[in-house]
């Protein structure tokens, strides 16, 4: 099997992990099977961990239950963690969600992690019956109780849940998106660390880190980066980008650089340029996504093993100069 990180931790420092996404012009079945089966190519290849994040009613490349599929991949993997990132923390009571973070790691202990956000689609708080308005206050309020809980601190009247009290020893990592200073400094206060989008400048991602570190936070701050070895699939990059437009603000696409994308027929070349980003940004690990609509499932395969073979050496020696 391949070389991993030194750490096999949930998102620990210099971690490279891979975010995967549903294949939507698949049936559900082969949805999942894919899903299991790119996290098994990846854990393989030398990948940290694996992540899957949460919309509703089929949107493009998202999954209503990121946790569930977590749970599936482990069971799929020899190896390294799961993390469903971000749940839209606001769409569920957050006693329950720390409940079955904490089952999931009694099942697989020290190979979950957990990454929440507040929302921004309005599809998801129409589908939940949920008023929009109140998600942002709502996620300020749980994010601090959701970390204490996943440190099986604070757990109120379900103190007497076995998986969380044992959480005391080794808590499960929570982190959030954040693209504000203020975001960052929401993170550090309640102990929980960061993760940005896949497309803003590094000068700003720098001065996000920054503010986290000036604030106090102690927990891991991620990088994403979309990436591709070989010639590109140039209309799969744009409809990948239009996803994004149809949800994010003017201001979040502001700091956006071109598509996002980072794109080269040179493992070394394209490994050097993920190192220089980790180190212009302040971040601490990187998650790397391949996917957007219209890439097919064997090429996605195909894509990361290619990372595997050709980036992931490369990029961990680079890390290790640091």
């Amino acid at each position: 099997m391949a070389q991993r990180s030194d750490s096999t931790a949930v998102f620990a420092d210099g971690s490279i992990s891979l975010r995967l996404y549903p294949h939507n012009e698949l049936d559900a079945v082969s949805i999942v099977d894919q899903l299991c089966t790119q996290a098994a190519i990846a854990a393989d290849v030398g990948f940290d961990g694996v992540m899957t994040s949460e919309h509703h009613g089929g949107f493009a490349g998202y999954l209503p239950n990121p946790l569930q599929i977590s749970g599936f991949q482990l069971a799929s993997m020899s190896q390294g963690w799961a993390a469903a990132c971000p749940v839209l923390l606001p769409l569920r009571p957050v006693a329950m969600l720390a409940e079955e973070v904490a089952w999931l790691n009694a099942r697989y202990p020290g190979r979950v992690g957990i990454g929440v956000g507040s929302g921004s689609l309005p599809l998801d708080f129409e589908a939940m019956n949920v008023d929009q308005s109140t998600a942002v206050d709502v996620f300020k309020r749980d994010l601090p109780r959701l970390v204490e809980m996943l440190s099986g601190r604070e757990l109120g009247v379900i103190d007497g849940d076995r998986a969380l009290r044992e959480l005391t020893t080794q808590p499960i990592p929570v982190i959030s998106t954040a693209m504000s200073p203020a975001a960052v400094r929401r993170s550090a206060a309640a102990g929980a660390g960061v993760i940005y989008d896949g497309g803003s400048n590094p000068d700003r991602l720098r001065m996000l880190s920054d503010a986290y570190l000036e604030a106090g936070g102690t927990a891991a701050r991620i990088l994403i980066r979309r990436v591709w070895l070989g010639p590109p699939p140039k209309e799969a990059f744009e409809a990948q980008f239009e996803v994004y437009q149809s949800y994010s603000t003017t201001e979040a696409l502001s700091h956006w650089r071109d598509n996002g994308w980072i794109c080269g027929d040179d493992g070394a070349a394209l490994a050097q340029e993920l190192a220089d980003a980790l180190r212009t940004t302040n971040t601490t690990c990187i998650n790397l996504r391949l996917h957007a609509p219209g890439i097919a499932a064997e090429a996605a395969r195909e894509q990361i093993a290619a990372l595997g073979a050709e980036v992931l050496p490369r990029l961990r020696a680079e890390l290790a100069n640091d």
